[in-house]
Parts: C-alpha cells; structure tokens; sequence
C-alpha cells in the first residue's frame, strides 16, 4: 500500500506541476504585458511615489529612490522617465531627460490615474502611467514614462530563460517530495503498524486483549472498535464451549465409572471384555477433554522448577505396564545432565506421555521406543511405520486422526501436547527417519 501511494503521489504531483508550469509558461509568453511589463511600471511609479520628500510647505522637494531604482534612471534617461506634477498639471520634479514643460498626456489627470497609456515622446512610443498622490489637502501626480522597447527587451530577458526554470523546479520539487514522502507516509501509517502488531499478539489465550485507538487516524477508528466488538463476541464464545467441554467431560466421568462397575457385577452379560474395552476407550475421551479444557486455560498451569529427566522417568513408569501389553521396550537416554526449566510439571507430564503413548500405539511388536534428554530437548523416537507427509500440517488439530490410523483414540491427544507447548513457549516438531518418527520438545 505503502508503494502504491508513493507512486499514486509522485505522479500527481508531476502532472500537477506540469499543468501549473504549462499554463505560466503559455501566459507569460503570450501575454508578457500583462504578466511583466505592467507589473515592472507599478513598481517604479510606486517606488517614486514612496520617495517622495516634501519641503515645509507641503511641495515636493525630491525625490529618493532605492538605489539600483535611481541607477536604472540615471543610466537610461532616454528608456525611462518620470515627472512629480502639480494638480494643474505642472512639473514639479523630473527625472533626467524628462524636464519640460510639455504635456506627455493631453487629457485630465484625473481621469488618466492607474491607467497606462501610449504615447509618442520625441518620436519614440512609450507607455505612461499616472498616480496620484494626496498629501494634506493638496493633491500631486507622479507619471512614469517607459520605452516600449526597453519593455520589450526586459520581458524578453525574464521570459526566455522561464521554460527552462520551471522544468528544472518541477524535476527538483519532485525529486525531493518523491525522498521525502516515504518519512511522511511512514510516520502517518505507524498507527496502523502498531495496531496491526498488537492484533497478531492476540491469540486464544490472551482474547482479553484489545486494540487501543489512541493515535488512530478517525478514518480507522470505525475498524478498530469493530475488531475489538468481535473480539469480544470471540471470547465470550471461546469461554462458552471451555465451560461446556469441562462441563460435559466432568458430567460422563461419573456415569462412565458406574456402568463399568455394573458391568463387572453383573455375572450373566456376554463379552465383558469387549464392553470394558469401550467404556475404558471412552473414558479416556473423557479425561482428554478434561485435559483439553484446563490446558487452553493459562490461568489453570502453576509453574516452577522442574527436574526434566525426573518427569521424563515417571512417564516411562506411567507407561511401563501398557509397553510390556505391546512389548515394546522404552529407553531413556541421557547425554548430559540438563537444568532444571520453569514450567507446570504436571503440563510436562501429560505432554510427555501423550508423545509416549502415541509412539507405543505405532510401535510393532519387540520395537524399542527412545527418549533422548538434552539440556534443550526431549526427543521421542520410535520404529513404527512414520506419519505420511501429507498428514504432518493436521497432526495437533482437534479431533483430526489419520485415515489409516491403526488403533483407537479421539485426535485429542497432539492437540493437547500443541496446547502445553504454546502456553509455555515450547516448540513441537515432528521429522520422519529411515524407520519412525521423532517428535521433538525444544524448551528453547
């Protein structure tokens, strides 16, 4: 957006100036009178008429001009003239080359004020503007006289070099605005920057969180307040199913209990074990859902320091008895004491034995599971028969389980494993080997 802006600007800025620059070059250059020449005459009329210097009387005395004014008259007394004269029309003051008593214009005085007339002086064309000037209750003239010619030669020196100007201030001005505009459109979009890194920092578990619209230009303000009331929707609906997952999974644990133990005193029902084998599969369900609900919670973790190779241990032990079922053996290996890390032991375990588990249920049979404990890892390899490569972007998601998947479970199990990980800034990784998988913890 950012580009496309700075280009959108750059090339109306060019076209602007172009469009500015093509219609001052065409009016000074087709009406050059009426852009420079009539501009050049008021300022020396109006520069006399500042100049003028009257005696105690209340007549004009003389006449100061600014100096290179007064240089231009001196020199070119046959190009420019000027005269002071009485409200009768008599000279008071003159200019070199305009003393005289002959009028330059034969009609009244009064009526000629701001106009510019032309008139032959000498048999030479000039133009003549008059001003009057009041000075107490009597009234003077000033009139300057300027050579058509001299007028001509003085546009033709301010006009002839414009167009060449005027393109160099458009290539500059552009050039510059097209340096600068970046700074300015970088500083007028850092709202939307910051708005837009606090809104990736918003995850299911910090859903508290809103966007502030301090500094926020008004257009986008509409926006913010708008994301922030879905988010709001959001977690209201995140906490309305927790609750109903924990609900729901606390409400079956108990009937689940009873009619296993129904079944087991009830000595005339065929396929018991079959029976068991369910009701056990769907209490496992059960406190996964349980597992699921307090794990997407953060405020339901308690952390402190815990002994990786010692949690490591007790779900090696955990899982001993289901190992031996499969006969598969487990193996831990250590290669160097790793330090203790700040985390929710009781997350780690679950965590850990999910991994375990999962790694059991693909293993074949007389097939050896290995974990490996560094200072920054725990490392689950087993020898079944891998994940296939198009299954690896769905292994965490909820309830997901691989369409050749050998054994029983709800697709919980990863989910709940990815949960623990991200409330604790952990990484999961999962890489295929010549025979196996590893799945990897990483604490740092």
């Amino acid at each position: 957006m950012s580009a496309r802006l700075w280009l959108t600007s750059i090339v109306a800025l060019a076209i602007s100036l172009t469009v500015l620059a093509t219609a001052a070059t065409y009016a000074f250059s087709h009406f050059p009178q009426q852009m420079l020449g009539r501009h050049e005459e008021m300022e020396s009329a109006t520069a006399i008429v500042s100049g003028l210097r009257f005696d105690s009387a209340g007549r004009p005395a003389s006449v100061q001009l600014p100096t290179q004014t007064a240089w231009i008259f001196e020199v070119l007394p046959t190009e420019l003239k000027y005269r002071v004269l009485g409200e009768r029309g008599g000279v008071l003051l003159a200019s070199k080359g305009a003393q005289g008593d002959e009028a330059w214009i034969a009609d009244d005085l009064s009526g000629s004020v701001g106009k510019i007339q032309r008139v032959d002086i000498a048999a030479k064309p000039f133009e003549i503007l008059t001003l009057r000037v009041e000075h107490g209750p009597a009234v003077f003239y000033v009139q300057t006289a300027t050579a058509e010619r001299f007028i001509d030669a003085l546009i033709g020196s301010k006009v002839k070099p414009m167009p060449a100007i005027i393109k160099t201030i458009i290539v500059v001005a552009t050039i510059i605005f097209g340096l600068t505009f970046p700074f300015t459109v970088h500083r007028v979009l850092r709202p939307l920057r910051e708005a837009s890194r606090a809104a990736a920092r918003i995850t299911p578990r910090n859903l508290t969180t809103r966007l502030s619209i301090e500094g926020i230009p008004s257009e986008i303000k509409p926006l913010i307040h708008a994301f922030n009331e879905a988010l709001d929707r959001l977690e209201n609906g995140f906490a309305v199913q927790q609750q109903f997952l924990a609900s729901a999974a606390h409400e079956l644990q108990t009937p689940l209990t009873l009619i296993r133990g129904q079944i087991e005193l009830q000595p005339g029902i065929d396929d018991k074990e079959l029976l068991f084998r369910e009701i056990d599969l769907m209490a496992r369900q059960v406190r996964q859902l349980l597992h699921l609900a307090e794990v997407s919670e953060s405020q339901n973790f308690s952390f402190g320091e815990v002994n990786i190779v010692e949690v490591v241990q007790d779900v090696v032990a955990y899982l001993a008895r289901k190992a031996d079922r499969k006969k598969v053996t487990l193996r831990l290996e250590t290669s160097v004491a790793p330090p203790s890390i700040w985390a929710d032991r009781s997350a780690l375990f679950i965590l850990l034995k999910n991994i375990v588990e999962n790694a059991i249920n693909a293993s074949p049979a007389h097939g050896a599971i290995v974990l490996i404990v560094d200072a920054v890892s725990v490392q689950v390899q087993d020898e079944g028969p891998g994940i296939r490569q198009e299954h690896l972007p769905f292994l965490f998601k909820r309830f997901w389980r691989a369409p050749d998947a050998r054994h029983d479970g709800a697709g919980l199990g990863l989910a709940i494993c990815k949960e623990i990980a991200t409330a604790h800034e952990w990484r999961l990784t999962v890489s295929s080997l010549l025979s196996g998988t590893r799945f990897a913890v990483w604490f740092s």
